[in-house]
């Protein structure tokens, strides 16, 4: 409810502004056709002033309405908001690191099995604190990791399995979470590419310990920067909390003072007894906290998400009918058994055999207004910032090096329709007629 905004002529003001701001019509072959993008309307930017108005700027009235909303949308337990999806990362993954985990608590020279086709962010945060990767190759065309191989990649010093869902693709839970148990390993979803996903009709996000989510304007929603860490381990909860905001002790919220009643009569650590519990802290952590006009725009977004990827998947089973025919030269991406994914991306690997050089096709393709990308990293062990990295590979990483080589995604995002995909086609054949 817009609590500041009372007067209507004000109102209609901001709204037309608002309509003029992010109404863009995408004319294919005359405007540049975008890989990713926002889709905003009149609602989110007038939430987005609503909160500005409230002159209090960091966390608050929307931040906590957006943390209820977003639990209860995604079927977890809590959530933290976070300035963005790659804090969110390094926020799950530093949670588990935690001294008030005992024997199960992370610890450097620890190994997390995960995979190198993907996003820097989801592997930085282990060796930044010192873990060691191990690397499992990939499915094609899922482009998840080799379910199959992950138990015999466990060895005592196995802490945890820490993945991304694919562009949106869930990875094989049922596999994951059995093997999660055989052997008391923590699970991390990263599931800032897929909100909404769900796997035997439950959301990815809910399966692991922890999940992250990502709300940069490529994402499925957007509140600009931003990102949340899900907690569907009660324990992890304050855990959670205290690494998020500079580590404290303390839960009180952002403007609360001795909420516990305790402030000035405990004894931690070795402080004076009596320290002001507002300034004790538990962990070493960080300020990775969002403002409350981004969590607004989240919330207003949040009521759209449904929508969104709705869209996301008809754009992909559009673009998908309208790629059948080019099946000599592509893989077209498949979705995880019993899984109904919400779709980032529409993935594509050239197949051994075809003509089609990958540079050269992007490049085409950018030349006449059609956005592309790679599989982000590739395979992330041939980045220079990996170069003198710690790390293990069970086996060989071919299809890894495979989507590197010959890979590249096309988008779904809610901005585009038909209209786009039939000159992206049409676009693709003149390229093969020229090869």
């Amino acid at each position: 409810m817009i609590q500041n905004l009372v007067n209507q002529q004000l109102v209609d003001s901001i709204k037309e502004i608002a309509r003029a701001k992010t109404t863009k019509i995408i004319v294919p072959g005359e405007n540049y056709i975008p890989v990713t993008g926002k889709v905003l309307d009149e609602d989110d930017i007038l939430l987005g002033v609503d909160s500005m108005l409230d002159a209090w700027l960091t966390a608050g009235r929307f931040s906590d309405e957006f943390e209820r909303k977003l639990a209860s949308y995604m079927g977890s337990r809590f959530s933290f908001l976070v300035n963005s999806g790659s804090s969110a990362n390094l926020l799950a993954f530093y949670a588990l690191t935690s001294p008030k985990l005992g024997e199960r608590a992370i610890r450097p020279g620890d190994e997390i099995i995960t995979v190198a086709a993907g996003f820097p962010t989801t592997i930085n945060p282990m060796i930044q604190f010192g873990c060691i990767p191990v690397f499992l190759d990939i499915d094609i065309p899922s482009y998840n990791i080799k379910a199959d191989q992950i138990e015999s990649a466990i060895t005592p010093k196995t802490k945890a399995i820490m993945l991304a869902h694919t562009l949106g693709n869930p990875f094989n839970l049922d596999i994951v979470m059995q093997i999660a148990k055989k052997y008391n390993l923590w699970v991390i979803e990263d599931d800032c590419d897929s909100l909404g996903a769900t796997f035997n009709g439950k959301k990815t996000g809910t399966f692991g310990d922890l999940a992250t989510l990502s709300f940069y304007p490529a994402h499925h929603i957007t509140m600009g920067e931003g990102g949340a860490v899900l907690v569907n381990n009660a324990k992890l909860k304050k855990i959670t909390e205290s690494f998020r905001d500079w580590g404290r002790d303390c839960w009180c919220p952002p403007g609360k003072d001795n909420t516990c009643g305790e402030r000035y009569c405990q004894k931690l650590g070795d402080l004076p007894e009596g320290y002001d519990h507002k300034y004790t802290y538990s962990h070493i952590g960080f300020n990775l906290k969002a403002t409350d006009m981004q969590a607004a725009l989240g919330l207003s977004q949040l009521k759209k998400a449904d929508s969104f990827i709705e869209k996301r998947r008809l754009n992909h089973k559009l673009l998908y009918n309208k790629l059948k025919p080019f099946e000599e030269h592509f893989i077209l991406p498949e979705s995880t058994l019993n899984s109904d994914p919400s779709w980032f991306g529409f993935m594509l690997t050239i197949r051994d055999g075809s003509k089609i050089n990958r540079n050269d096709l992007v490049e085409y393709l950018e030349k006449n207004k059609i956005g592309t990308r790679l599989l982000f990293g590739g395979n992330l062990i041939k980045q220079p910032a990996y170069k003198n990295s710690n790390y293990r590979i069970l086996n060989s990483l071919d299809n890894t090096d495979k989507i590197m080589n010959d890979g590249f995604w096309l988008g779904v995002w809610p901005g585009l329709n038909e209209d786009h995909y039939d000159y992206i086609i049409g676009v693709l054949y003149k390229f093969l007629n020229k090869q």
